[in-house]
């Protein structure tokens, strides 16, 4: 690992410890030339995720631009910050445990709604509007009925992708 002081290739780990549920590992490290010290974290590369469109064209799962999806939802309700990102790391945890490596954007949204509803109705019915595309007042009032009479979603969309 090179110096980011001084450019010397050769560093020495000090400490390392793990960081973000195990998932990252943070080093201290310290250069040989120099003696400045400097953190790195090492993190275990992801495969990449396709998300088919609707139509039918494919792109890289963006998690910041679903984030702010969820969050857009979530503004000025009373969830803690940490709570929305413990349910995008479960969402994409979920995306990311497929076999085939794609997911529609579809089910996308169906996981979405259903870990939303669970978390924040308005939210929930927020996200949905979006979502589901609501065309008029009609369709925003059948989704509200649903909520306040504690329909549920269905069981928690399967991760199968279905590619036409």
């Amino acid at each position: 690992m090179k110096c980011p002081f001084c450019n010397e290739a050769e560093t020495k780990v000090v400490d390392s410890r793990e960081a973000e549920e195990s998932e990252v590992i943070r080093r201290r490290r310290e250069c040989i030339s120099c003696n400045e010290r400097f953190t790195t974290y090492e993190r275990l590369e992801k495969p990449t995720l396709l998300v088919i469109k609707k139509d039918k064209t494919r792109e890289s799962f963006d998690r910041d631009k679903l984030m702010k999806g969820m969050m857009r939802a979530c503004e000025k309700r009373p969830i803690a910050a940490e709570k929305i990102e413990q349910t995008m790391d479960q969402i994409e945890k979920e995306l990311r445990n497929t076999t085939t490596g794609e997911v529609s954007s579809q089910l996308i949204g169906q996981l979405v709604m259903h870990h939303l509803q669970k978390l924040d109705e308005i939210a929930y019915v927020r996200f949905a509007s979006v979502y589901r595309e609501f065309r008029d007042a009609q369709q925003f009032m059948k989704e509200l009925q649903a909520v306040i009479q504690k329909k549920p979603l269905e069981k928690a969309p399967k991760l199968t992708v279905h590619i036409e």
